[in-house]
């Protein structure tokens, strides 16, 4: 599916030089009114997953980062019941996975999680957010572009398609409620390895 590559270029190198605005984990938070809107006018209900995708460091420094990231997670989980997953796909990409029935508490630990490491020095680091919803058992995304400070629609179709038309339905009800990003180059299919999972599994 081109993950490395489509990665590198699309959420790294090249979105960074043409970024349109600066990325902030606050902007998340948009997703707190947005999934209300998903589920009551469109019919997508919240699957109480979401991730941080990013490329890690290989130092000490930013191994203590992520160290303070974790354990954090974890005493906010005794309260929230959030529950935390850390792990590296196969293009040596890192994740961040939270799952959460409550979808307030999945926006506010992937912002502490983001924040952390834009205030720590490895914001460059942080390539996407992604919040997973499902419709009819067809799954669908808000994918949050750290380099390019806006949002997008991801609905895939298998492994290696999307449905577009699915994809413009939630860009035309999210406008206005959402920062979307208006250049569809870079609108990047964030695809499953395996049909019906998820881009992280």
């Amino acid at each position: 599916m081109g993950l490395f590559d489509g990665l590198r270029e699309v959420l790294g190198i090249r979105a960074e030089a043409d970024a349109t605005r600066k990325a902030d984990p606050e902007d998340l938070f948009g997703m707190s009114t947005a999934y209300i809107t998903m589920e009551a006018e469109l019919g997508y209900e919240a699957v109480g997953e979401a991730a941080l995708c990013f490329s890690e460091v290989d130092s000490a420094d930013f191994a203590d980062v992520m160290d303070e990231v974790h354990e954090i997670l974890e005493v906010g989980a005794e309260e929230t019941g959030t529950e935390t997953e850390a792990r590296t796909d196969d293009y040596g990409y890192s994740w961040v996975i939270l799952r959460d029935s409550d979808f307030e508490d999945l926006v506010t630990s992937l912002n502490f999680a983001a924040d952390t490491l834009m205030e720590r020095g490895y914001g460059s680091r942080l390539l996407a957010a992604l919040f997973a919803f499902e419709r009819d058992g067809q799954k669908a995304y808000w994918v949050y572009s750290f380099r390019r400070g806006a949002y997008y629609p991801l609905v895939p179709k298998g492994t290696s398609d999307r449905d577009s038309s699915a994809e413009f339905k939630l860009e035309s009800n999210l406008d206005g409620e959402l920062d979307l990003e208006e250049n569809k180059e870079y609108w990047y299919a964030l695809l499953p390895s395996s049909p019906g999972k998820h881009p992280w599994e």
